[in-house]
């Protein structure tokens, strides 16, 4: 199911590069970049008690199976940046939209999206249909 925007299923963070994730060039290698949408997502599953740990603890792995990135411009050492977060779909997947932008000018650097499937922890067989779980703690309507 696609969503309807809504200002719950969004979150912002603010982060600047380390110089450890720089090249010789100052510029953050392009690896990294999963690092700021993990820190993202992180925070927007949070909010709906339903990061890592609560996702085991209900019985369920949530495992990245498709990532796109659109490096729009480079993120450089220590620039200012807000990462964005959007939940995006949750039915048959967890899809998360990003968006990376210069904190300062709010120029878009970056845009991506990653596709999560829910996987039974008992038996490590992936569901085709995200468990009722996800609806709860999102507080949608179950399907």
């Amino acid at each position: 199911m696609r969503a309807e925007p809504r200002d719950d299923f969004a979150i912002e963070v603010a982060l600047s590069p380390a110089f450890h994730d720089c090249d010789a060039m100052q510029v953050v290698w392009h690896g990294h970049y999963f690092k700021y949408l993990e820190i993202a997502r992180c925070a927007l599953l949070q909010r709906f008690d339903y990061d890592y740990p609560q996702m085991h603890a209900s019985g369920y792995m949530w495992p990245i199976v498709d990532t796109r990135v659109k490096y729009i411009r480079p993120l450089r050492y220590a620039q200012p940046l807000v990462v964005a977060a959007r939940i995006s779909e949750w039915e048959n997947r967890l899809r998360m939209d990003y968006e990376i932008r210069d904190a300062a000018s709010g120029e878009v650097l970056t845009r991506a999206h990653t596709i999560q499937v829910a996987v039974d922890a008992a038996s490590g067989e992936m569901l085709y249909l995200c468990p009722p779980v996800l609806w709860e703690r999102l507080g949608v309507p179950a399907l």
